[in-house]
């Protein structure tokens, strides 16, 4: 079922090629700021951080909290983001230096990262099989009578065992279902 949805929804708005991003470290901070956002906005901040020649990890590390406030400040709740933001680039540095992809555990203790951001590192940056679930997911699930629970983890699971272990389908079907979110919304459905 879910791989038959899968390809009617990439018949009806083609390939997404999710995440755009220029680097590894450009996913990592793509996915911290967009908690609680629109993309519009997240492309804001790093267009900022770019212009401001700051978007690597050791400028985030060196930079005050004061100027990298100012920088993502687009991406709402900038003050916020930025402790997080530097939180979660020392840990970034240190699977860097590493150089084995972290867990999703290593990630999601890490102040200010969930499981839906761990999940889009894990999967956008690292290139593992991870599903990333977001509201578009829920309301998907729900609009197709697939699957309903109020857990994270249950629609993880759900994705995941009904879908091939891939990395280009989880990214694809994830982008494929939040333009299929915002075509709804811009239909006026609920």
């Amino acid at each position: 079922m879910l791989m038959r949805l899968y390809r009617s929804l990439l018949r009806e708005y083609g390939t997404q090629r999710w995440w755009p991003a220029e680097t590894q470290y450009e996913v990592v901070v793509g996915a911290l700021l967009t908690q609680n956002t629109n993309w519009r906005n997240v492309e804001r901040a790093i267009a900022n951080l770019k212009k401001a020649g700051a978007l690597s990890p050791g400028k985030v590390l060196r930079m005050r909290r004061a100027r990298l406030e100012s920088l993502i400040r687009p991406s709402g709740f900038y003050r916020q983001k930025a402790g997080r933001l530097k939180l979660l680039t020392r840990k970034y540095v240190e699977i860097s230096r590493r150089g084995s992809p972290p867990a999703r555990d290593e990630l999601l203790a890490v102040k200010g990262v969930g499981k839906e951001t761990a999940d889009s590192i894990l999967l956008y940056a690292f290139g593992l099989p991870h599903f990333v679930i977001d509201a578009y997911t829920r309301r998907f699930c729900a609009h197709h009578k697939l699957f309903e629970s109020r857990e994270y983890d249950d629609y993880k699971r759900f994705f995941e065992s009904s879908l091939p272990r891939s990395v280009p389908v989880y990214k694809e079907y994830r982008a494929l279902i939040v333009e299929w979110g915002k075509d709804l919304r811009n239909r006026g459905a609920p």
